[in-house]
C-alpha cells in the first residue's frame, strides 16, 4: 500500500522549479528532456536569473515568482522539484508539502538530522512524498556492482578510496569538515543502497595535508561497523593532485567467495574464489545520476511505490556525515542511534508547528519512526 498521496493526472506530470542557481540549470535540461514531466514554474528569490535561465533555454510559458505555494497554485502544478541552498531545503519542503504538493529535493534533506527528522515527520502529517535527489545512486555501474556483491556470500569489508584536487575557491575552501559535509555523503549513501544495510558506529579521523588550499581539514579516513560485523572504510581527500579516481571514488567488495571491483566510471569487475572470474550482470541502461533520480520520482508518485530516496530512510544517510564529524571532532567512536537520539530530542524541542509536533511525539524513538511504524495510507488525489 502506498504511505503517501498518489497524483492521478493525464499526460506529463506539471512541475514546479524552486532555485535557478547552478544547480537548477542542470536541473531545469533535466526536466525539459524528460517527456514525462513539463515545467510549468520557476521560482527564485532572483526573478531576473530565473528569466534568463528560461529564456537561454527558449522556454516559453513557465510561471515565474518568489513563492512556492503561489506558483504552484496558480499554474495546477502536481509537484515540486527544490534545488535551493541546503539552509532552504526545510522551509520549500515544509510549504510544498502542506500545500498538497508531493517534493524532489536535491541533497542533503537538509543542514541537520534534526532537521531532517521533521521533514520526516512533515512528510507524514501532510501525507506527502518527501523524495531525496541521491542521484549518484542512479548510476548503472554501480547497479551492477551492486548484483554481482549479491554473488559474493557474506561481505566482509567494502572500502572507497575517493581522491581529487579541485579548486573550488569560494566557500569551500573556507568551511569546516569539508570532505564529510560536502562530498562524503554520497558514498555513505551509495554503500547503504549497496549492502541494504544501515551502520551502528564510526570511527573518523581528519587532517588536512601540508600543502592543502583548503582552510580546514580536508582529508578523512573512516571506519564504519555494521550490525552483521561488516566495516565500511572510506578514506579520501581533496587534495590530491596525479592519479585522480573518478568523482564515484574506487570501491573494493570483498565477501566470502571472492571480491569484486569498481573504478566509479566503468563496469565492476569480479574474481571468485581460486581466481575465477565472475560474470557481470549486463547493464540496464537506465537514465542516470539526477535524470535517473527525475524518472523514480515520477514513478513514485504515480503507482506509490516508495523510492529508495525516501526521506525516512535518507535520513540515515544524513545521520553518518553528523556521526563522522562528531567522531573527528571528539576522537571517539560514535553510535549511530546515538546521533538519532539526541537530534530526535533536538526536533521534538524545535518543532513549532502542531501537527508535526504531534507526529514526532507519537514516534516510540527515532528509529520506530524512521520505518513508518504507525504511518497511514493517504487517500488517492
Amino acid at each position: 500500500m502506498s504511505t503517501f498521496a498518489t497524483v492521478n493526472a493525464d499526460g506529463p506530470l506539471r512541475l514546479v522549479q524552486v532555485g535557478a542557481g547552478g544547480m537548477g540549470q542542470a536541473w531545469l535540461d533535466t526536466i525539459t528532456a524528460n517527456p514525462d514531466v513539463e515545467l510549468v514554474g520557476l521560482v527564485d528569490l532572483n526573478t531576473d536569473a530565473a528569466h534568463a535561465a528560461l529564456a537561454q533555454r527558449g522556454l516559453q510559458g513557465v510561471a515565474v515568482g518568489t513563492s512556492v505555494g503561489d506558483v504552484a497554485a496558480a499554474t495546477g502544478a502536481h509537484a515540486v522539484v527544490n534545488v535551493t541552498v541546503p539552509v532552504a531545503h526545510h522551509p520549500v519542503n515544509v510549504e510544498a508539502m502542506f500545500a498538497g504538493l508531493p517534493v524532489l529535493c536535491e541533497k542533503p534533506a537538509a543542514p541537520t538530522v534534526a532537521q531532517a527528522l521533521s521533514l520526516a515527520a512533515c512528510s507524514e502529517a501532510s501525507g506527502q512524498l518527501l523524495m531525496i535527489s541521491q542521484s549518484r545512486r542512479y548510476f548503472n555501474s554501480l547497479t551492477q556492482l551492486k548484483a554481482v556483491a549479491g554473488e559474493l556470500g557474506d561481505i566482509g569489508v567494502i572500502t572507497t578510496e575517493f581522491f581529487k584536487a579541485p579548486h573550488f575557491g569560494g566557500f569551500r575552501e573556507e568551511m569546516d569538515h569539508v570532505l564529510l559535509l560536502d562530498m562524503a555523503i554520497h558514498p555513505f549513501d551509495a554503500v547503504r543502497h549497496l549492502t541494504g544495510q544501515d551502520p551502528v558506529s564510526v570511527y573518523c579521523e581528519e587532517f588536512n595535508p601540508s600543502w592543502s588550499w583548503f582552510k580546514a581539514d580536508a582529508a578523512a579516513t573512516a571506519i564504519f561497523e555494521f550490525a552483521g560485523g561488516l566495516r565500511y572504510v572510506y578514506s579520501g581527500s581533496w587534495c590530491a593532485d596525479g592519479a585522480e579516481t573518478s568523482w564515484n571514488g574506487s570501491w573494493r567488495v570483498n565477501g566470502a567467495q571472492g571480491t569484486a571491483l569498481w573504478d566509479g566510471d566503468n563496469a565492476p569487475t569480479a574474481e571468485g574464489l581460486d581466481g575465477a572470474v565472475l560474470e557481470i550482470p549486463a547493464s540496464a541502461g537506465g537514465p542516470e545520476e539526477i535524470a535517473g533520480s527525475l524518472a523514480e520520482f515520477v514513478t513514485a508518485v504515480h503507482t506509490g511505490v516508495v523510492p529508495d530516496g525516501a526521506i525516512h530512510a535518507n535520513v540515515h544517510s544524513l545521520a553518518m556525515v553528523e556521526a563522522a564529524v562528531l567522531s573527528a571532532e571528539t576522537g571517539q567512536r560514535v553510535r549511530i542511534d546515538d546521533i538519532l537520539t539526541a537530534a530526535y530530542a533536538q526536533s521534538l524541542e524545535a518543532e513549532l508547528n502542531p501537527e508535526v509536533k504531534a507526529v514526532l511525539a507519537g514516534w516510540e524513538s527515532p528509529l520506530a519512526g524512521l520505518s513508518g511504524a504507525g504511518r497511514g495510507v493517504p487517500a488517492q488525489r
